[in-house]
């Protein structure tokens, strides 16, 4: 199982980038999907998760602004960031729970991480 993360780039303060992650690989089924972000020198930091149901969630800093969404038959997961802030620079990675066989446990599985740079 493999989980491949695209979409990001540089764009200047109020712009927007759509980020991908896509599973491949022997996935019975996968549950929540995340997307993280971390900044040189910062934390690890939530910013958007997406159940299997479609039910998401935001960390504060980016509601209203970023909006998560998945395609459940091609098993990727969206990021569409829009009004973009300096502070939101960081290399954004995704995260999977995925289970590969109908008894088996779920299993966090990583993307690569794509960077997003924010900056005039």
């Amino acid at each position: 199982v493999q989980l491949q993360a695209s979409g990001g780039g540089s764009v200047q303060p109020g712009g927007s980038l759509r980020l991908s992650c896509a599973a491949s690989g022997s996935i019975f089924s996968i549950r929540t999907m995340t997307w993280y972000r971390q900044a040189p020198g910062k934390q690890r930091e939530l910013v958007a998760f997406i159940t299997s149901g479609g039910d998401s969630n935001y960390v504060d800093s980016v509601k209203g602004r970023f909006t998560i969404s998945r395609d459940n038959a091609k098993n990727t997961t969206y990021l569409q960031m829009n009004s973009l802030q300096p502070e939101d620079t960081a290399v954004y990675l995704c995260n999977a729970e995925i289970r590969v066989g109908r008894y088996d446990q779920f299993r966090d599985y990583w993307g690569q991480g794509t960077q997003v740079t924010v900056s005039s």
